[in-house]
């Protein structure tokens, strides 16, 4: 037995055992053998793909790596799983297969070679499928692939694009593309199978302000072309049907104050309506006929994925920041409970509405229970930048509770889920406009009483990794503790050094290349302000990461040590983040003891 797999003992913090605990994500299940299913579970310690046949209960790990694996899907008629093989976590790899049952995997699409994916669509026929994607000596290709056949290139860009969706019948493929040259907001096409355009919706265009449409899936019905797509027309992402046939646009507008997604019901006839809102979430019913919303019932909480069975129900992940996520279903009951030790319960969060330079900022509170303050407090920033944190389950945050602190998480300018005003606010003063915020909501925290300015931490992951060496840098008598978790560190190096596809989100937000405006990226890199850092500092990084490479970060700690500053760097073998659970423990217990070195303990 593996030591991520180990049993639960009287001794083990409940901290570890969150971690530990087996999870499970949403099923997917295939459109034409609903009773099979594929699912992601960290049962064994390390996250793999698993299979899953309803009719006889019987599940099997399908994937077996030691750096875990989690992009995969069923191909329509349950025959096939294909999984996305990367080399040591670093992105760059091709899709495999391997049957349902079980047995050898193959090469899924022998012809391409290994690249970015850029999406894939898998067709109802077993043997058609449309893959995408990215390098950077291409850009974006799209390949219409048949068994046996050599792939067929019917779409090419030097900007990012990737593959929507594949109609029914195989006739019509839906691409997102950002030909405009902004990365945050995609433009759609759809093609024939031979690569001609059929129809093509922007909202890049004739506006004071680019907006951005995603594809959210054709209806699942033979001979439907029309393609529900979502839209930011009223300033918040919201759904629409588009007759890609006749050019119809079908406006669905919801009463609702939030951001909107939404999925077919498999028949056509509804759709299953996801409402994000102030960090939390609810499901909706809303019948395409009658335009009638009704509201699933749902706790209060969050909902990470839904979807709508053939039989009517509708299943679902659920989680708080209180209680650990569960797949259940309206027809009764949990779906999917992984045998093995339970996870312990968190604490609820609370929530702050402080006043910042650019409008009203929501945070998320978590402290230990029958705490008061003034506490040692972890400001934790999400990544991103475009996401935002929720009253949703999560086992880092919950560890620093356990060990006395305060946790704050910020949704700052950028974040989704507030308008779209409030996410396209971040530009061109990057990484300084999203640190404004966090200052405001610090200053609410020590003027409250809830957090000790002697004993704060800065810490985030990714995007959050970033804005915390930066601020460790603009902000340095405002922190006692940096920990950055796979940063951006020297922005210009990392722009370099990166993947394709965020060298041109980069350009969007800060509105060129280094050499175009480089007074920007100086502006925006944590590497300019590294000589100012005061507080000590932690640094972990996967020595294969695409996103946030490793020679930027290599940059930015040799500063640090030309001027004998008091850091820590931690390196380990994988790509942005671990799918190990032992690894990722190792890592947060490292992070909790270098703040407790040198904070004393909470």
């Amino acid at each position: 037995m593996s030591e991520s797999s180990k049993p639960d003992t009287p001794d083990m913090p409940d901290w570890e055992r969150r971690f530990r605990a087996p999870r499970v994500s949403l099923p997917d299940w295939a459109v034409d053998a609903p009773e099979r299913s594929l699912f992601v579970s960290n049962a064994t310690g390390t996250y793999e793909l698993y299979a899953w046949d309803r009719a006889t209960g019987e599940q099997r790990q399908a994937t077996h790596r030691p750096n875990g694996t989690t992009d995969g899907v069923l191909s329509p008629d349950g025959a096939w799983i294909w999984w996305f093989d990367d080399k040591d976590g670093d992105e760059f790899g091709i899709w495999r297969r391997q049957p349902f049952a079980g047995g050898p995997d193959e090469p899924a699409v022998p012809g391409l070679e290994p690249s970015y994916p850029a999406g894939l669509a898998l067709a109802r026929d077993g043997r058609t499928a449309v893959v995408g994607r990215s390098t950077d000596e291409d850009g974006t290709t799209i390949h219409l692939t048949r068994e046996g056949e050599p792939p067929v290139e019917v779409y090419r860009h030097r900007e990012s694009a990737g593959v929507g969706d594949l109609s029914y019948d195989g006739s019509l493929i839906a691409v997102e593309h950002t030909e405009h040259g902004d990365a945050m907001h995609a433009a759609l096409r759809v093609l024939r199978p031979d690569g001609t355009t059929v129809a093509e919706l922007d909202d890049t265009k004739g506006g004071e302000q680019e907006l951005g449409l995603e594809v959210m899936g054709f209806a699942p019905v033979a001979g439907d072309t029309r393609l529900l797509i979502g839209h930011q027309r009223r300033g918040r992402w919201e759904p629409l049907v588009w007759n890609v046939a006749t050019g119809e646009e079908t406006d669905l507008a919801l009463d609702l104050p939030g951001d909107v997604g939404a999925e077919w019901y498999p028949d056509g006839s509804a759709l299953l309506v996801e409402h994000g809102f102030e960090a939390r979430g609810e499901l909706f019913r809303y019948d395409l006929a009658t335009h009638e919303l009704t509201r699933i019932p749902t706790p209060s909480g969050t909902v990470s994925g839904a979807t709508a069975r053939p039989d009517g129900s509708v299943e679902y992940l659920w989680s708080s920041a209180a209680h650990p996520p569960v797949v259940r279903s309206t027809a009764g009951g949990i779906v999917l409970d992984p045998p093995g030790m339970k996870c312990p319960p968190s604490v609820a969060v609370e929530d702050a509405w402080v006043e910042g330079p650019g409008g009203r900022i929501h945070a998320l509170i978590q402290k230990p229970a029958g705490a008061t303050g003034p506490l040692p407090t972890v400001f934790d920033l999400h990544g991103g930048p475009t996401w935002h944190d929720s009253d949703s389950f999560a086992a880092g945050p919950a560890a620093w509770v356990d060990h006395g602190y305060a946790v704050v998480r910020v949704n700052y300018r950028g974040s989704t889920g507030y308008g779209r005003a409030w996410t396209d606010a971040l530009k061109h003063r990057v990484g300084l406009i999203e640190l404004e915020d966090v200052a405001a909501v610090r200053e609410w925290a020590i003027a409250s009483g809830l957090a000790d300015p002697d004993r704060l931490v800065l810490t985030g992951g990714s995007w959050g990794g970033y804005l915390t060496l930066l601020g460790v840098g603009t902000q340095p008598d405002a922190w006692a503790v940096g920990i950055a978790v796979v940063p951006v560190a020297d922005y210009v190096t990392a722009y370099y050094d990166e993947m394709e596809s965020l060298k041109a989100m980069d350009r969007t937000l800060l509105g060129g290349t280094p050499e175009e405006v480089p007074e920007r990226f100086e502006a925006s890199s944590p590497l300019t302000y590294v000589d100012r850092v005061k507080a000590p500092v932690y640094i972990s990084a996967g020595v294969n990461d695409p996103r946030c490479p490793i020679r930027q970060i290599d940059n930015y700690v040799k500063r640090l040590e030309a001027r004998g500053a008091v850091h820590q760097v931690y390196r380990y073998d994988a790509g942005h983040g671990s799918l190990v659970v032992d690894e990722r423990i190792k890592q947060v217990r490292l992070e909790i003891e270098f703040a407790q070195r040198h904070l004393g303990r909470a």
